[in-house]
């Protein structure tokens, strides 16, 4: 018993203890940040008084810039974006899964096509276009292609078999317009980006000449086209994975009729990115495609009509 009430005696003595130095440290705690935050106040008052605090100067009395945390680059045109390295990964990775889901959205082709641009590629149809007459003339004149540019109206006027009546009618029949060609932001250099924003006002042009409409399988056969031909990789991932959410008879004619005509046709044919189309427009469309190598693929609207009409008689006779 003695034992325990002298054990019970220690512990209440050191509890009494803990707790007598629990305010002591608190406290002495308290009075250290206090002492801080009063300094700290001090110091900013007196650099407001001196004139300081917004309005840094050097040691030579010269204004001292505050530089931000975070700075982005300057553009190096007027509708550039410049975007770090990093940036431009989330910026594919994000736009490979928008255009794989809604190829219907425009933003998602658009982010993906120039996040694909990669300089090397952009730079070996630079010496391509500098190793030509015509691409020399078109670096230097760096045109863009609208609807006013084009004069529309003037193309309606121009023979049926022309280049330009032939693209004006293409345009109409499967309602686009040449406006509709967002301008490019994130490639770095303003020559190479032109040259990216001329292949993208171009695509048309390609529809027109081929004959192929918009629907899903004349773009992703234009798209073939164009990487056989041009080179673009955003073309050849189209080619690749846009098949894999098609039906068995889309497939089928992609396979069997429209990428062999695609790759042949491609390889075959002089450069696309060195057409000066707006010099050419009242040139006969047939002697264009001659010259150039290219050869005119099966209608697809016609194919695709024919299936529906032997699908219709299928289910009648069963």
């Amino acid at each position: 018993m003695i034992r325990t009430s002298v054990l019970n005696k220690s512990i209440i003595n050191h509890a009494q203890l803990n707790i007598q130095k629990r305010p002591f440290v608190i406290t002495t705690a308290l009075t250290a940040i206090g002492s801080l935050l009063f300094s700290e106040n001090n110091r900013l008052a007196s650099q407001m008084e001196r004139g300081e605090l917004h309005n840094k100067l050097t040691k030579d009395n010269s204004p001292r810039e505050d530089k931000p945390f975070f700075t982005r680059p300057e553009p190096n045109f007027p509708s550039h974006i410049p975007l770090y390295t990093y940036e431009k990964l989330l910026m594919f990775l994000g736009s490979s899964a928008g255009a794989f889901f809604h190829p219907e959205r425009n933003e998602f082709i658009v982010a993906l096509g120039e996040s694909t641009a990669i300089s090397p590629i952009l730079r070996r149809l630079q010496t391509k276009m500098l190793s030509d007459p015509v691409g020399r003339e078109l670096l230097r004149d760096q045109p863009r292609m609208t609807s006013t540019s084009l004069n529309l109206d003037h193309l309606r006027e121009l023979p049926h078999n022309s280049i330009g009546n032939t693209y004006v009618r293409w345009l109409d029949r499967e309602g686009v317009s040449p406006d509709t060609r967002v301008t490019v932001k994130y490639i770095d250099d303003p020559e190479l980006a032109y040259i990216y924003q001329r292949y993208r006002e171009c695509h048309d042009f390609y529809h027109a000449v081929t004959g192929l409409p918009i629907i899903i399988e004349g773009e992703i056969s234009v798209k073939v086209f164009e990487f056989m031909n041009i080179g673009m990789p955003m073309s050849g991932l189209g080619a690749l994975f846009a098949p894999l959410r098609l039906k068995k008879s889309q497939k089928e004619r992609l396979y069997n009729i429209y990428y062999p005509w695609a790759i042949k046709s491609g390889l075959n044919s002089k450069p696309l990115i060195n057409v000066y189309w707006e010099k050419i427009l009242d040139q006969d469309v047939d002697e264009f495609r001659e010259q150039m190598g290219i050869e005119t693929p099966p209608d697809l609207r016609n194919l695709r009509k024919q299936y529906f009409e032997k699908l219709k008689k299928a289910k009648k006779i069963v």
